[in-house]
């Protein structure tokens, strides 16, 4: 029996997740005719951790890029700045106000953003932790040329799913929470929580945007 093409992959898990739940298909170390297949199949956002994938993604699928945005879920440095804002419809990894800034000054029109929270508090992780993000709201609110308009979080690994639960509680209860900040440029629209193995237990959670790769694309090599 032939094994599932990604596009067959990307409609099932569309077809299974709420209407009001975002499918970032995340494109790492993918190669660019993957990622053209999901596009063709429907995907309306793909995400991307490097800048350098992006541009080569980007390059070979051409024409179809345009029906998809394109989303930065990975960290990005200060210093790659210029070469990310012609690329990138969300940058959802704002984890500092250096990091904003940057973007800020550097932008030739808003950018729509989301702040990286480090739910987990791992050290190997990017993202300001949870008990700061009021207040990193707040700074960023005053920034010209960002949008901020929710939060992203990656949890800590486990093969186990249900183990990923009380982050993803936390994380909800803190964008709630966070939904009252009175503060220009920022809304609470979007909760970025999941990937393939936690996906359906960030959703259960209040996730409105899930990130997913190897259930679309099959195991990387």
């Amino acid at each position: 029996m032939p094994r599932p093409s990604p596009a067959d992959n990307y409609r099932r898990i569309r077809d299974s997740l709420p209407s009001e739940v975002t499918l970032v298909v995340a494109a790492k170390g993918r190669a660019p005719a993957e990622v053209a297949q999901v596009i063709e199949a429907g995907a309306t956002a793909i995400g991307e951790n490097y800048v350098q994938e992006a541009e080569a993604h980007l390059a070979a699928v051409d024409a179809r890029a345009g029906r998809a945005e394109w989303h930065l879920i990975g960290h990005l440095q200060r210093n790659k700045v210029n070469r990310a804002l012609p690329l990138f419809d969300v940058i959802q990894s704002v984890d500092s106000l250096r990091l904003a800034r940057a973007v800020d000054r550097r932008a030739d029109d808003p950018v729509r953003a989301l702040v990286e929270v480090n739910v987990g508090g791992e050290q190997s992780k990017f993202g300001t932790p949870p008990e700061q993000v009021r207040t990193l709201l707040c700074e960023l609110a005053g920034l010209e040329n960002l949008r901020v308009e929710g939060l992203m979080t990656m949890e800590p690994y486990s093969a186990d799913p249900e183990e990923a639960r009380p982050y993803f509680l936390r994380m909800r209860r803190l964008f709630e929470e966070m939904g009252d900040l009175d503060a220009p440029n920022v809304q609470m629209r979007t909760l970025s929580m999941g990937m393939t193995n936690s996906y359906r237990v960030a959703v259960e959670e209040g996730a409105n945007m899930v990130r997913i790769g190897t259930a679309v694309f099959g195991p990387r090599g």
